[in-house]
């Protein structure tokens, strides 16, 4: 009986001998090392070719974004300072008595139609020089209000007297500071000063008097100098209530606290000596 081997049986054909089917993968790896390499990396680089494409559309759409911004910035920025909204409209001044809204506009430099750019973020170096442009001014505040609106509310320096330098009478502040402003009559409820011949010894006077009560400074009429060999720093008041006062320079606002209730239990009018300790006695008929 002869048997004849059948090509297109498929169980034949998948029934393959250990060496038949070393063989064929040594062909199969043999056919594989015939390829050359650079067809392997020209598929690989072509397979890259269309990402690296997308990835340079991205960057160069990113540039082109941010060039457009920054221009569109630049142009509205030039915009808005030519336009009026960039400068004060309206300035408002507060707190102020003894100075003028233009005086204050002046020490602060802010005034109606000042660019607002020239101010933006240097608004504490403003408000420093305000006092050094003014003596008049203690504190200044600056505030400002949209859109271009401004508030500036300052605190002053009291009158704390005058002192008389020919036919004129030159205010005095509590800061110690000689007023540019003078007067031919002084301001009622604040003190004249007079014979104080140094100006270190007048300072010092007029801080102490900063220091007491807004009742207790009304009630001062004049502050005179008059030293003495045992006492260089003694002073005496002419009072408005027609009583005289001794006091001490260093000690001036401390022991002037005693004088309302000294005077009230005065019987006639007279001397209260502050200097040392604190008496009255009647004037000397």
């Amino acid at each position: 009986m002869k048997f004849r081997l059948n090509r297109h049986d498929e169980k034949q054909q998948q029934s393959l001998t250990p060496w038949e089917d070393y063989q064929l993968q040594a062909a199969a790896k043999k056919k594989q090392r015939r390829t050359p390499n650079w067809i392997h990396q020209a598929k690989r680089i072509g397979d890259k070719l269309p990402r690296l494409k997308h990835q340079r559309n991205r960057k160069l759409v990113r540039r082109l974004t941010i060039l457009l911004t920054s221009f569109t910035a630049v142009i509205l920025v030039m915009i808005y300072l030519l336009c009026p909204l960039s400068h004060f409209q309206k300035v408002t001044v507060t707190g102020a008595h003894a100075l003028t809204a233009r005086e204050v506009e002046d020490a602060v430099q802010v005034r109606s139609g000042a660019s607002i750019y020239s101010l933006f973020g240097h608004t504490a170096s403003f408000e420093r020089q305000a006092p050094k442009r003014n003596s008049r001014i203690k504190q200044a505040k600056i505030t400002f209000r949209q859109p271009n609106h401004a508030t500036i509310a300052i605190v002053e320096y009291d009158t704390a007297g005058y002192v008389m330098r020919g036919s004129k009478y030159d205010e005095i502040l509590e800061n110690g500071v000689v007023s540019e402003q003078s007067v031919s009559q002084p301001k009622s409820g604040t003190p004249v000063y007079s014979k104080f011949k140094q100006a270190k010894t007048l300072h010092r006077m007029i801080l102490q008097y900063a220091r007491l009560d807004a009742e207790i400074k009304r009630s001062i009429s004049e502050i005179q100098a008059a030293p003495t060999k045992d006492n260089p720093n003694r002073v005496h008041l002419f009072m408005n209530d027609g009583n005289e006062v001794y006091a001490s320079i260093p000690s001036f606002a401390k022991k002037m606290a005693y004088y309302p209730g000294i005077a009230a239990k005065m019987k006639q009018k007279g001397v209260v000596n502050l200097e040392v300790g604190a008496y009255s006695y009647p004037f000397k008929k």
